[in-house]
């Protein structure tokens, strides 16, 4: 976590004047790290290169997922200016060479092929799935950070290998490919 303190200390900083994240102290902050690692027990990085993460918003999971795996290149999209600028400060602050930030819709930036599409807490499964049709090639899996309503939203799964990893009040939505 000591490699994370001038994230944290950053965010408290500028949330108390732009609002970016509705964590308000220091272990709320550690806590979201703790959320935005976490899959890096189950998911293999090293046959990852690309990873698009929809919705940053102040950098969970893809700002922190990037500061922890250099070798592996994010494209961090949010549409709101005020978190781009916050996620442009860290950016510099932890002189990240793997991090692309975009201000825009994740329908509105020009496609690429992601080995690994993530998300936290911005839409349902089945939407998210088709917002991001432009960047799925055949190896694309998704690392999807839900709640309680996952079990709602995999039911048109069918044709996915699919696994839910329950964590306290997190399950992450961790979808392999096609069967």
């Amino acid at each position: 976590m000591e490699k994370f303190q001038q994230y944290s200390d950053l965010l408290l900083k500028y949330n108390k004047i732009h609002r970016l994240s509705g964590a308000k102290n220091s272990a709320e902050v550690e806590a979201n790290i703790q959320d935005s690692l976490y899959p890096c027990e189950f998911v293999d990085f090293s046959r990852i290169h690309r990873v698009v993460d929809i919705g940053t918003g102040a950098g969970f999971p893809g700002m922190i997922l990037a500061i922890a795996l250099p070798q592996v290149h994010f494209t961090l999209v949010e549409p709101l200016m005020k978190r781009t600028a916050f996620l442009h400060l860290v950016k510099s602050t932890y002189d990240l060479k793997n991090v692309t930030i975009e201000t825009a819709r994740i329908e509105d930036i020009p496609p690429f092929d992601a080995d690994l599409i993530t998300s936290r807490a911005v839409a349902k499964t089945d939407y998210l799935l088709e917002i991001s049709k432009n960047f799925i090639y055949h190896d694309t899996q998704f690392l999807l950070y839900k709640g309680e309503g996952v079990y709602d939203e995999v039911g048109n799964l069918q044709d996915y290998d699919y696994t839910i990893i329950p964590r306290d009040k997190r399950n992450y939505l961790y979808i392999k490919g096609l069967k």
